[in-house]
């Protein structure tokens, strides 16, 4: 993906599963996505962080906010989380930005 728009990425060095990581790869591809398409953003970032055997992937913009998360691909984005036991959150206020916000279980080691 080429994006026209600066990203700052913040992500640990350590790998986990593959499935987990293609899952949330593929999270923050629809929230990089949503910011190029409707946020209208200067900047955005990501950021992933592991805590308490957590992974959280989080995508946010500067953007003009009010993104709707019962929109098809924010649906998708939301079932993809589920599928691993996680969840997604939203937030979003109008003029805000948004922050998407993907937590996933890590496996048991």
């Amino acid at each position: 993906m080429c994006l026209d728009l600066p990203v700052a990425i913040d992500v640990p060095a350590e790998r986990y599963p593959a499935e987990l990581e293609a899952s949330a790869y593929f999270i923050v591809a629809e929230g990089l996505t949503n910011v190029m398409k409707y946020a209208h953003a200067t900047r955005a970032e990501v950021k992933a962080t592991v805590d308490d055997a957590l992974l959280q992937v989080e995508v946010r913009d500067d953007g003009i906010g009010a993104a709707d998360p019962s929109g098809h691909g924010l649906v998708g984005t939301a079932d993809r989380a589920s599928a691993f036991g996680g969840r997604l959150s939203v937030e979003s206020p109008p003029g805000g930005g948004t922050v998407l916000t993907a937590t996933l279980p890590l496996p048991a080691a």
